[in-house]
């Protein structure tokens, strides 16, 4: 745990697209001094760190491809943990850094709130952070923010709630590379099925969101629902790394829905393609009083998951030993140091 005096000693594992600008947040802001980072591609290991995150200066720090040995020579007060959107992958790491006694922020979608499938690793990352007697967060924009920790705050208003829809729009031309691929940007339908249904194409966290919604509520489901389809390009378009022409997949359609005595009560619908006209987040609460909130031009994913990051490591820190989401955590700011 942090001792109080001076910045926060931070640790980063992973050091992808989305690791790598949580990086260069932490090293323009007061309050943290960047300690190690750790990553298993030999195309990083051994390089500065700087270098590797693209920082604009030499941070000093070799980046080691052993969290173990990373975390004995650094002595961190906190780890960010962005490797995987899967919790069974990331467990085994999860379980390192514990073991030193060192609390996590992850951007581990299946870790912002565990489904039924998840449950055993999630109570597993709960024993061992107790053991520990530290905290671990799984966050991000999407889960953790813009399709489940707003709304739910926007319902502290209500007197009555009788649905919750969430709508997520974005261009993903402004997206990172591997985001496009994700959301099957280039792939013909045929090819784009078949990655569905190996679980490469797809959004991680609906599922989540919705279960969050639902405990947060009070309500018990009956059952939910994840549909995907294609977005088919019109016309030819492009991004800075890829361009997609006409009868080829541009991006992504994806529905969560939570259904509550036989109706959808949470409905979370999602777009991502390149193109898209009108970025934007909108929430829609029906009930007493009726609210409806729309971001216009949206939340950009990257940026948000990264800052979301970066400003919960202090939270973190003062939070009971065990696993924790972003519904049972104080309310997110800002954190200059």
């Amino acid at each position: 745990m942090a001792s109080g005096k001076g910045p926060i000693r931070v640790l980063h594992v992973g050091l992808g697209p989305i690791g790598a600008a949580i990086v260069r947040q932490v090293a323009e802001r007061r309050g943290f001094r960047i300690v190690g980072g750790v990553d298993i591609d030999p195309a990083k290991a051994g390089r500065d760190l700087g270098a590797i995150a693209e920082v604009g200066r030499s941070l000093r720090i070799k980046v080691s491809a052993d969290a173990r040995k990373a975390i004995k020579a650094s002595k961190p007060d906190v780890a960010v943990l962005c490797t995987s959107s899967s919790l069974k992958r990331v467990l085994p790491q999860i379980e390192t850094i514990l073991k030193f006694r060192v609390p996590i922020v992850s951007t581990t979608e299946e870790l912002a709130y565990p489904s039924a499938s998840n449950l055993r690793y999630a109570r597993e990352v709960h024993r061992l952070a107790k053991k520990a007697k530290v905290a671990v967060l799984g966050t991000g924009v999407n889960p953790g923010f813009a399709m489940d920790a707003l709304p739910i705050m926007l319902t502290g208003v209500c007197e009555r709630v009788e649905a919750i829809r969430v709508d997520r729009v974005q261009d993903a031309r402004i997206r990172r590379l591997p985001f496009q691929q994700k959301i099957g940007a280039g792939l013909t339908r045929e090819q784009f099925e078949k990655k569905v249904d190996d679980g490469s194409v797809r959004h991680v966290g609906l599922t989540e969101s919705i279960s969050m919604i639902a405990d947060a509520m009070g309500w018990k489901l009956d059952r939910i629902t994840d549909e995907i389809k294609p977005r088919i390009a019109t016309e030819t378009v492009a991004s800075e790394f890829l361009a997609v022409d006409p009868g080829y997949v541009c991006g992504i359609v994806q529905d969560g829905t939570g259904y509550r005595d036989g109706k959808p009560a949470i409905v979370l619908h999602m777009e991502a393609y390149l193109g898209a006209p009108e970025s934007f987040d909108a929430v829609e609460i029906t009930g007493s009083p009726e609210l409806r909130m729309k971001i216009a031009g949206g939340v950009h994913g990257d940026v948000a998951t990264a800052s979301i990051a970066v400003n919960s490591i202090p939270k973190i820190l003062m939070a009971a030993p065990g696993l924790h989401t972003m519904r049972d955590m104080p309310l997110p700011s800002y954190y200059g140091g």
